[in-house]
């Protein structure tokens, strides 16, 4: 194959062929001859969609991406696939050759780009139909430019974020040479200076929220904290807690693996203790978990701002794991999971049958997305759940989610296992279980599976160490994004693990966002999860003696012919995301 020259600069469009832009809440759509590139707004990302007519797919060889930051620094979006230099099962990170996608085209119909440094202000991405000419050299074809701003907007009284976590591992060999998130011999307390430019990266939007809130409430004497924790180990986080002293209430969780030998929880009680007092710090597991990760700030006695979400207060949940927030700065939201941390805080058996578990409570008002919130354990499961299966059930056009394991039971559960057999409902999501990382692809009856031994020994340190343990989680999300791009998308997130045993046992929280904004977020989350780890199942299938490269001109099945077979998913991605 010979390898392709860089392409010349592209023709400007006449005055006859000015592109129609389109601009919603949701993202920003641009149609020139014959293509259309939208960008849909993640949080701190963007996921790029294309669509061609079919007619212009003659010789396609890819599409190239130009990205302008704010400032206007120009840079070609890299591929690490190129028609030249294979990669396979054996090839470690290091050894990944990326060339910039007017060289190396994307051949795929959407990209995801997550800028290292995010810069407020609109960013611009020119997509350019690449083409095979003679000897296999590329030429250009139409073009079109959108531009976004990176970062939802904000609404006054929420904010939401991730963590980077595990996700960008290669970018964090880039950055940080493979520098260990922890000192080895594992400790609640040790210094964290020489760390903070790595956990200030790998924690992102989500880090921040959490080091704000608890900032805020450090600062202000007039604030008292009620905390619900699981995991609890985060020495700087500790710390913030420590010099709340008595203004803190802390409920913690006592199930075993929190009590038994090694435990760094067994330090964190001690250490509250005595700056809280034994009479405001308790324990408890309800029948198996508590499984909340919430702070909650009080004024004078009274809720009025709350922190949620799956990213538990420790080294791995905010560093390792792959996690969400929210922040509700509402009295109206607090004050429900005040009620919640009240009810445990005084009586922890009845709480399934409290008031404030009976079912969903509705919430809305100004700078607030419309949403519902839901307390467990409950006295049954479908209290909460049937709420989320009917939204799954009865989904319009695409489900797509990240969820931690869906090894339980129970109707959310069970629709999620079936939905790669569904053949009207575009599904796209990512679990982890004991054995290994699924990866649901659209259309697929059974998921592909890329066991722990593989990643173990591709990626760098420090996640070899943590995978070493045995124990740890890396997709710790739970949440489920139902028709994201539709009027009426709803995202469901939390504590909860979605599954019945847990919703009847164990202490959680689970909201149902009703935003097109906050959905959009979540689905472009979600779909960098799966494509992530979906690289690196089929890197796992590659031989070395049949490297994994792009697709050349003498293909006898091209790479986008099933984009168009209506019988065939991909159809029914290209169409959901770029038409």
């Amino acid at each position: 194959m010979t390898k392709a020259k860089k392409p010349a600069k592209a023709k400007k469009h006449s005055e006859a062929e000015k592109p129609s832009v389109t601009r919603d809440v949701l993202h920003t759509s641009v149609t020139s001859n014959g293509l259309t590139a939208k960008a849909y707004r993640g949080s701190g990302a963007a996921m790029l969609a294309f669509d061609l007519d079919k007619a212009l797919t003659k010789d396609l060889a890819g599409f190239a991406v130009k990205r302008t930051t704010p400032g206007g620094a120009s840079v070609y979006l890299p591929n690490r696939l190129n028609f030249t230099s294979g990669v396979h099962a054996d090839t470690y990170p290091k050894d990944h050759v990326f060339m910039p996608s007017n060289v190396a085209p994307f051949q795929k119909f959407r990209w995801i780009d997550i800028p290292e440094e995010l810069k407020p202000g609109e960013y611009e991405y020119e997509v350019t139909v690449m083409y095979f000419d003679e000897g296999d050299k590329l030429k250009e074809g139409a073009s079109a430019t959108v531009s976004l701003e990176m970062m939802p907007p904000k609404l006054a009284a929420f904010e939401f974020g991730f963590t980077r976590g595990y996700l960008s591992s290669q970018a964090y060999t880039d950055l940080f040479k493979n520098a260990p998130i922890r000192p080895a011999k594992k400790s609640i307390d040790y210094k964290t200076k020489s760390y903070a430019k790595q956990y200030e990266w790998l924690g992102y939007q989500a880090r921040k929220l959490v080091f704000d809130f608890l900032d805020e409430c450090v600062k202000d004497k007039s604030l008292t904290v009620d905390l619900f924790a699981y995991d609890l180990d985060e020495p700087d986080f500790m710390r913030g807690l420590q010099k709340l002293g008595k203004r803190l209430r802390a409920f913690l969780d006592n199930a075993p693996l929190h009590t038994k030998k090694g435990a760094l929880e067994i330090d964190a009680h001690k250490i509250l203790v005595k700056s809280a007092g034994a009479s405001n710090v308790k324990q408890g597991h309800f029948h198996r978990f508590a499984h909340n990760k919430v702070m909650i700030q009080r004024k004078n006695g009274k809720p009025v701002k709350v922190l949620t979400g799956s990213a538990n207060f420790s080294v791995r949940g905010l560093y390792v794991q792959a996690n969400n927030i929210l922040v509700f700065d509402d009295e109206t939201t607090a004050a429900l999971y005040g009620a919640a941390f009240d009810q445990t805080f005084d009586n922890e058996a009845k709480f399934s049958t409290s008031e404030i578990a009976e079912g969903w409570h509705d919430v809305e008002g100004a700078g607030l997305p419309k949403f519902s919130v839901c307390f467990s354990p409950h006295k049954a499961a479908l209290t909460s759940l049937q709420k989320v299966g009917d939204a799954i059930s009865n989904a319009s056009s695409s489900v797509i989610f990240a969820v931690m394991e869906l090894s339980g039971s129970g109707p959310v559960m069970d629709d999620l296992k079936a939905l790669p057999s569904l053949d009207k409902i575009f599904a796209y999501g990512m679990t982890q279980a004991a054995a290994g990382i699924k990866v649901y692809k659209p259309g697929s009856a059974t998921a592909m599976l890329v066991p722990f031994s593989y990643l173990k020994g591709k990626v760098p340190p420090p996640f070899e160490e943590e995978y070493s343990g045995g124990m740890g989680m890396v997709i710790h999300d739970k949440f489920v994004v139902v028709d994201f791009n539709s009027t009426h998308p709803v995202v469901f997130t939390g504590s909860s693990n979605l599954a019945s045993g847990g919703e009847e046992a164990n202490g959680d929280n689970l909201l149902a966002i009703y935003d097109p904004i906050i959905a959009s977020a979540y689905a472009v989350e979600a779909i960098r999860l799966v494509d992530h780890y979906h690289f690196r199942a089929q890197l796992k299938a590659t031989a070395a003696d049949q490297p994994w490269t792009l697709q050349g001109s003498d293909a006898t099945e091209k790479w986008w012919e099933p984009y168009y077979d209506p019988k065939d998913i991909r159809c029914q991605e290209r169409t959901l995301f770029g038409s």
